[in-house]
């Protein structure tokens, strides 16, 4: 079973071109790219930067933007999960 020893939790929230970074509160600073998260990439700046820290510190929520990003799912690799599934061919 893979557990993570504590629940990680953000602090700030910035970003640059090409990447969301989330500061945790345990110092570690996590990029991530703004293509995992179409609703970021295609906001102007000034939406992103409209951000709610949630759950004390482990969500991030974008209210016009319908947004929310679980913080140990950004740890977790985990990028936008409500595109629509593939079919098989």
């Amino acid at each position: 079973m893979n557990t993570l020893a504590f629940e990680p939790r953000a602090k700030k929230v910035t970003f640059d071109m090409d990447n969301m970074w989330v500061e945790l509160t345990d110092g570690r600073q996590l990029g991530v790219p703004l293509a995992y998260f179409p609703r970021l990439l295609n906001a102007a700046q000034v939406q992103r930067d409209e951000y709610i820290i949630s759950g004390g510190g482990t969500g991030l929520h974008w209210d016009e933007l319908d947004e929310d990003i679980s913080v140990k799912a950004l740890l977790m690799g985990i990028g936008d999960r409500t595109k629509p599934a593939r079919k098989a061919s």
